[in-house]
């Protein structure tokens, strides 16, 4: 493997990892802040962020024509992904959040090919197939929890899923032109303002004093590594690659987090990480395999 394809895997590996940990600093954050408040608060921080750098690292400006794929990554993959993810997580479990992350590769897989941005190769979609099987057998394959509140929670989930699933998708063609910093600026420019409308009235009703010093160490971690950093780092990672092979290493978000619970929390693997951990890493294998080369700069 090149130097520049390992440099791809390492990134998405990366992400996926920290992304493992967002479930659980999200949880931990929703325990004092409102679901819309923590939403608003991680776009405030992590948009003129990513805007900032962008216009001071990446030269090629979008032009008007470019905006419509930026307002529609906006609207996608930050508006109703962030919203819909946070309120999902509010009404349902984490756990059932980890249940529904596999059917991100499966709708990303199926929508580059239908929409013509990857062509279909077997052993890709075998290997997606094979990383979202892992994935289920290590959460669990029982149905998310039933009830109104959990059955909202996890049709926004869904919702969430394939809105990003969509948003991977879209992104590749216009990653051809602009740089990820640039795509991931716009994106947030046009989703965050949607996102900010929207949680205003829980921004001027939080008593921001009461928040314990550990929750805004989760805001922190989600605005400035789950959401800067790794919105960037997946968009470049997709113009290096492909979309489809971007949500195959989302299978390894439950890995990670069984990993890191038992290195930190003090939690015993079992069966279900025994029997799916070979699962996911043959998929991802053999989706890594499929996927071409980086493009050349």
């Amino acid at each position: 493997m090149s130097h520049a394809r390992l440099r791809v895997h390492l990134a998405l590996a990366f992400v996926q990892i920290t992304f493992g940990a967002f479930h659980v600093a999200g949880k931990a954050a929703l325990a004092h802040l409102p679901p819309l408040a923590l939403a608003g608060i991680r776009i405030a921080g992590a948009a003129p962020l990513v805007i900032l750098c962008a216009l001071a690292l990446e030269r090629r400006r979008p032009v008007r024509a470019d905006w419509s794929v930026l307002g529609l990554l906006g609207v996608l993959g930050i508006f109703v992904n962030q919203i819909a993810f946070i309120l999902g997580l509010h009404l349902t479990s984490a756990a059932n959040a980890a249940i529904l992350m596999p059917t991100i590769p499966v709708f990303a897989a199926g929508l580059a090919f239908l929409m013509k941005v990857e062509r279909p190769s077997a052993p890709r979609l075998a290997g997606v197939a094979c990383a979202a099987a892992g994935a289920l057998v290590m959460t669990g394959t029982r149905p998310p929890g039933a009830g109104g509140a959990y059955l909202l929670g996890n049709a926004l989930l869904l919702l969430n899923c394939l809105s990003y699933a969509l948003y991977l998708v879209l992104q590749k063609p216009l990653l051809g032109r602009l740089g990820p910093l640039t795509v991931v600026g716009g994106a947030l420019a046009v989703g965050g303002a949607g996102i900010l409308a929207v949680s205003a009235p829980s921004l001027v009703r939080l008593d921001y004093l009461s928040v314990p010093p550990a929750a805004w160490g989760a805001v922190l971690y989600i605005v400035l590594v789950g959401t800067a950093l790794n919105y960037v780092l997946n968009s470049w990672a997709i113009r290096e690659s492909g979309p489809s092979l971007a949500a195959a290493y989302i299978t390894l978000q439950p890995l990670a987090g069984a990993l890191l619970a038992a290195l930190w929390l003090g939690e015993h693997l079992g069966g279900r990480e025994a029997a799916g951990a070979p699962l996911i890493l043959t998929g991802l294998i053999l989706a890594a395999r499929s996927a071409g080369k980086p493009a050349e700069r």
